[in-house]
């Protein structure tokens, strides 16, 4: 039996011993190097580093709009097994993953979407209104009060791991220190392991996409354009309603391996592919659930005002069963709902998601993203 390499690890396996060594990025230990934490000096200027060297000197990362910050590199070979994050800059800031040394990231996505968490445009450090906190209980990402933004997704890595953070924000005209207003900070854990990776581990993928509103007719695309071998994992998806009745007739697709007009894979209805039934409808109201592998986690309702329409938020983990590529995989979606004569309404909604799957190297290039006006207006 060959030694235990601390991968895949589970309950079934936590006793078992190996040589993986442990180590963590943060603020306070920007490297993960062993025995360099907390060794940033106090800065002078701020009030809360009065103790001293070694008490909380260094806890977030700041950085200026416009700015793109690297918060790991890290040589392999090794795998990331949890990261935590929190900001208050919402979708401005774009999460981008590299593996290997490939100039082409294979996780680019903006920072809350890639936590589940689409609607996350919190409030202007508590001066505006922002979207209600939404928990996420699942098993590969968690999302705590107030945005505890966690994930659990495994991520090998054979020579390099690097992580960069782009703010998108443009530069306040008022403020010469842009870099010291709170929503320009990013605080943040990530957990990794010094380990050897097995020859058929794959690599973390993760796209963003966002069409608003869809065409009317207009499939929506979760993911093309993968090439590789690979399984798809998941999806999380942020809807905006842009019209009345029941909206979520819309079947998903999975189309492998040089399928054409037809899929392998078709489902039978929006809410039932995110394991829910007949329209999420408990006495005339929308019902929310997170659970280990699905959830409908969120409804923003129109509150006459500020907030013009309803608002959801879902996912979807293939972990028990992940669907499997040799080639390549496109994944669609409809726009589908009921119309005022009973039958089938062709819908024109605010859709995001973020796909989730792992392949082998190289990446495909990524649609370009939406432009940050695009991006962030909800």
């Amino acid at each position: 039996m060959a030694p235990f390499n601390g991968l895949g690890m589970s309950l079934g396996n936590l006793s078992r011993l190996s040589k993986a060594k442990t180590r963590s990025i943060s603020a306070e230990n920007p490297t993960g190097a062993k025995g360099k934490g907390a060794m940033a000096d106090p800065d002078p200027n701020a009030s809360l580093a009065h103790l001293g060297k070694g008490w909380k000197c260094q806890p977030t990362v700041p950085f200026k709009p416009g700015e793109t910050v690297t918060i790991a590199d890290i040589k392999g070979p090794g795998a990331i097994q949890s990261i935590w994050m929190t900001t208050g800059a919402g979708r401005n800031l774009i999460l981008r993953f590299y593996w290997d040394g490939q100039k082409r990231p294979s996780v680019e996505c903006p920072l809350p979407d890639f936590f589940a968490t689409p609607w996350c445009y919190p409030k202007a450090w508590y001066t505006l209104p922002g979207a209600p906190f939404a928990p996420v209980n699942s098993l590969p990402v968690v999302v705590n009060p107030h945005w505890g933004f966690n994930c659990y997704w495994e991520m090998p890595f054979r020579k390099r791991c690097r992580i960069t953070v782009e703010n998108m924000k443009p530069a306040d005209k008022k403020d010469e220190d842009a870099a010291n207003k709170p929503n320009n900070y990013l605080y943040y854990q990530i957990n990794y392991t010094l380990t050897d990776v097995p020859a058929d581990a794959a690599y973390f993928h993760a796209q963003f996409r966002r069409v608003n509103p869809i065409p009317q007719g207009e499939v929506y695309t979760i993911l093309d354009g993968v090439k590789g071998r690979g399984h798809y994992v998941g999806v999380s998806t942020g809807w905006g309603i842009n019209q009345n009745g029941w909206w979520g007739e819309g079947e998903i697709k999975f189309y492998i391996d040089g399928d054409k007009e037809f899929p392998t894979i078709c489902g039978t209805g929006l809410e039932d592919y995110f394991g829910g039934a007949w329209d999420w409808d408990v006495d005339k109201e929308y019902v929310t659930y997170t659970t280990p592998f699905l959830g409908m986690h969120q409804v923003i309702k129109p509150d006459g005002l500020y907030s013009a329409q309803h608002r959801h938020a879902m996912y979807r983990w293939h972990v028990m069963d992940p669907v499997r590529f040799e080639k390549d995989l496109r994944v669609t979606i409809h726009a589908l709902g009921h119309g005022p004569d009973g039958g089938f309404c062709l819908g024109n909604h605010d859709i995001s998601s973020v796909a989730y799957w792992y392949q082998t190297l190289p990446t495909a290039p990524f649609p370009k993203l939406p432009g940050r006006d695009a991006l962030v207006s909800f």
